[in-house]
């Protein structure tokens, strides 16, 4: 069933525009993670293919949830690899229509087991245009853009665009010269770091959830998401306060923040 988001997506105040509406299908509360956004090219060659399975794969293992667009190619491969419970698919047309058709059965999936968002109402079409709104919301939702192939003056290049005017951090899977030039030509002029160990990437990325060899509780992954101190308390009402006192949380402007 499509309905509505009724409540504010704070990682979305980073786009140019705040969706005036926003529709989905499936689990909302996977919002509430920890995400990645992961773009590449509807082509990509092999190595591309394989790197980013393993790289999805550890993420997800990590209780990473995966963002990216449903097209064929690198976002198809992210999807498949997060499995459909973790991860989130935003749509460039009405949610009404599952495309591209070839991936509807992988859509289908993630529309009933995680979370398919849209900025466009129902029975809307693909349009260039709504492709550029859908790469831009892609890149929002993430915590960082991982790049796993692009060439020169590609869409996937536009949503690099897009992270670095939101300022976010932009990783890259290394390729050969002549391969992927869009993600070489961010190497070589020095505006993404590239993930040369995907264990040690992950480990790193994922570290704010430890503090002093804390277990990862549900509780601190939640917060994780920097979630509204209404909802905290109202998923784990003895856990927020004692966290509080342990000094592994602060509360300011009524949200829930890690220390």
């Amino acid at each position: 069933m499509i309905e509505q988001i009724d409540f504010h997506i704070e990682a979305l105040e980073s786009m140019k525009k705040y969706p005036k509406e926003l529709f989905y299908t499936g689990d909302v509360t996977l919002l509430q993670r920890r995400k990645v956004s992961i773009v590449g090219s509807r082509k990509p060659n092999q190595y591309a293919r394989d790197m980013t399975y393993r790289l999805v794969q550890k993420l997800t293992q990590a209780d990473i949830c995966i963002v990216s667009g449903g097209a064929i190619g690198i976002d198809a491969i992210a999807h498949k690899s997060a499995g459909s419970r973790n991860t989130i698919m935003v749509a460039a047309t009405g949610l009404d229509k599952r495309y591209p058709s070839i991936n509807k059965n992988l859509i289908k999936d993630i529309e009933e087991n995680g979370l398919v968002l849209s900025q466009f109402k129902p029975s809307s079409l693909s349009t260039k245009y709504n492709f550029v709104l859908r790469n831009e919301l892609v890149v929002a939702l993430g915590e960082v853009l991982i790049v796993s192939y692009a060439e020169l003056d590609s869409g996937t290049m536009r949503s690099v665009a897009y992270a670095q005017q939101m300022g976010k951090q932009i990783y890259v899977l290394p390729h050969r010269i002549g391969d992927s030039e869009g993600t070489n030509r961010l190497l070589a002029d020095k505006k993404a770091e590239a993930i040369y160990d995907i264990d040690d990437f992950v480990d790193g990325f994922t570290h704010c959830y430890q503090k002093n060899s804390l277990e990862v509780t549900p509780f601190l992954a939640f917060c994780a998401a920097n979630p509204s101190y209404e909802e905290a308390l109202k998923i784990f009402p003895s856990e927020i306060f004692e966290a509080e006192l342990q000094g592994l949380i602060e509360i300011k402007n009524a949200k829930v923040y890690l220390l």
